[in-house]
């Protein structure tokens, strides 16, 4: 597979395979030729309004076909192109365009209103969309350029390809800068590992300033194969999805516990052909056994790869999950370092963990992020260097994960460093209270937070999803806490809710929980 730049793929496939489908969605496709000359089109306009090697593009969309051309189109006129959330508030993007000095960005239809609440001198070029009163916009007919070869510009691997912005434990979002290089080391990794083909069809199910669908788009196109891209309506609805899923003969999967927990249960799997469906990968939060079993024996004919690894260093470890027996309850492990990454557990010295010792994962990889745009002070914090007997030191990313290596190799997730809390002096790991939790046979889903108990310590509560229709009460669930946790760890409250608030990437949104926790009447 020629090239070293991301989208190098998209012009090779349209050479070798013209017509294949590159994109489809809602039974309308773009193939890779038609990718190829739409993205030179982008490209060719956006160097001729003055885009420059290394100028940030806003991509700011909802799931359409166009999408596919605005990211490819960005990094072949040598931009970095930056995912804008189309649900986010304009005072959020305003705040990320002015951070990261975006002066063009391309739109959809359906973010132009947020557009028009930007301040006048806030506003990007955009392109995409028909002008509205307030925002001019270059639309996709009158892009100009020759379509039949991209811009003549000299890159190489190490220049920046793409900033994907975070929620920062500050309260401001962050961008992680990330390479060609590294985009491509974790599209490879993917392609391989699953090993794609072009006869496969990989959902798009992940928003795109989500992590995950790094996997999607280029690992997709590594292979050659066909991203679907999965309408945002279409994955609130869990039998939406699987109907979805059926018709478009979708073969591999990448997303988080909470939409597959969402199949099982509500997806309307026994009225669905999934047979396509060959290979699952879920990540960014841990996977309940007991569920994870439920929906292994329901889809016999695919495999399940828990994938792990912080959006700064993406898929830096996985495991492939075999046959879950009934007596499996404790946590899936992480697995073992991908391919072109390495590992360190320390202790909170900056000391290396022995077997079977907890300790921070500090992970070094070419998928690294090369640190947060405009954040020397969370660069200072967040990379440890060790020392080499070459020249330089080796620079690992802290991740504040806490894991352990077992005995086999296996490397299994504790918990947050940051999720652990002081009771009555007690030093408490939430997420240890969670897993305890979560593992009642009653308890669908489970999140665990801490709030001030007024008396300058902290309260634990619980918040669950009962499964189906269980009717199990917050007195039986301490009582099964009781028997699996000291006195001091046991929450204050179990909360039985119908369903959890979200993130805009699918994950439990615990600081929410908290918010509507404490303004909670009488607290």
């Amino acid at each position: 597979m020629p090239g070293f730049l991301i989208h190098h793929a998209v012009a090779h496939w349209a050479r070798v395979a013209p017509t294949r489908p590159a994109f489809r969605m809602q039974g309308r496709t773009l193939t890779y030729d038609e990718l190829e000359r739409e993205s030179n089109r982008l490209a060719h306009t956006l160097v001729e309004r003055g885009v420059e090697p290394g100028d940030r593009v806003g991509v700011f969309m909802h799931k359409c076909l166009e999408l596919g051309v605005a990211l490819y189109g960005i990094l072949k006129a040598g931009g970095v192109f930056v995912p804008l959330d189309p649900f986010a508030p304009a005072g959020r993007i305003q705040g990320m365009t002015q951070d990261c000095d975006i002066h063009h960005l391309v739109a959809s239809d359906g973010v132009m209103s947020v557009l028009e609440d930007l301040a006048p001198e806030a506003r990007p070029a955009v392109y995409g969309p028909e002008s509205r009163e307030g925002v001019d916009s270059t639309p996709w007919r009158e892009l100009v350029g020759d379509p039949r070869r991209p811009p003549e510009l000299t890159m190489v691997d190490l220049d920046l390809g793409y900033i994907m912005y975070t929620s920062g434990s500050t309260g401001g979002p962050k961008g992680m800068m990330h390479t060609h290089r590294g985009g491509l080391t974790y599209a490879r990794w993917g392609a391989e590992h699953v090993g794609l083909t072009p006869r496969d069809r990989v959902a798009s199910h992940a928003p795109l300033h989500f992590d995950l669908s790094v996997f999607d788009f280029f690992s997709t196109a590594h292979a050659g194969a066909t991203v679907v891209l999965v309408p945002e309506g279409v994955t609130k609805f869990p039998a939406s999805f699987t109907k979805y899923v059926e018709s478009e003969g979708i073969s591999v999967i990448f997303t988080v516990p909470f939409t597959l927990t969402e199949m099982l249960h509500r997806g309307a799997m026994d009225q669905r052909d999934l047979s396509s469906l060959r290979w699952i990968l879920f990540g960014g939060e841990p996977f309940q056994p007991n569920q994870l079993r439920e929906l292994m024996l329901r889809l016999p004919q695919a495999r399940f790869t828990n994938v792990y690894g912080p959006a700064e260093a993406p898929s830096c470890t996985c495991y492939d999950v075999p046959p879950l027996d009934t007596g499996d309850e404790g946590p899936i492990p992480i697995g073992t370092l991908s391919a072109n990454s390495e590992g360190l557990i320390v202790d909170p010295d900056g000391e290396e963990c022995g077997v079977g010792e907890p300790g921070e994962l500090c992970i070094r990889s070419s998928t690294l992020t090369l640190g947060y745009w405009n954040r020397p002070d969370l660069n200072a914090r967040a990379f440890l260097e060790v020392p080499s007997h070459g020249p330089f030191p080796r620079v690992y990313y802290r991740t504040g994960d806490v894991v352990s290596r077992g005995e086999d190799g296996l490397l299994h997730f504790h918990g947050r460093r940051d999720r652990m809390v002081k009771t009555r002096g007690h030093r408490v790991e939430l997420d240890e209270v969670e897993a305890a939790v979560a593992a009642h046979p009653a308890v669908s889903e489970a999140a665990v937070f801490a709030v001030p108990d007024g008396e300058g310590s902290w309260a634990i509560v619980a918040s669950v999803t009962l499964q189906g229709d269980s009717e199990a009460t917050e007195a039986e669930l301490l009582r099964h806490l009781r028997g699996e946790l000291p006195m001091y760890a046991l929450p204050r409250e179990v909360q039985v809710a119908r369903d959890m608030p979200r993130t805009t990437s699918g994950k439990v949104d615990r600081a929410r929980l908290e918010e509507l926790y404490l303004n909670q009447e009488g607290r």
